[in-house]
């Protein structure tokens, strides 16, 4: 070990963290399990690219109430 090596530091945040996940194992399988509802999803690319397909140009100023 080094003479000038100094002691690690830890912020107050990471503490809290990891405070957090040593009281509450299960919060990062849970925190995965909602990640998973809403991103985790699979893409059908040909539905993708209809719904491209189908969209409309959205005007220049859309509050415009004349054509």
């Amino acid at each position: 070990m080094s003479f000038f090596r100094r002691p690690d530091y830890a912020s107050d945040t990471t503490q809290f963290i990891d405070q957090l996940k040593a009281q509450h194992p299960q919060l990062e399988a849970e925190q995965r399990q909602g990640r998973a509802l809403l991103w985790d999803k699979q893409v059908d690319r040909t539905v993708q690219a209809e719904f491209s397909q189908g969209r409309v140009a959205q005007k220049p100023y859309v509050y415009q109430t004349k054509a």
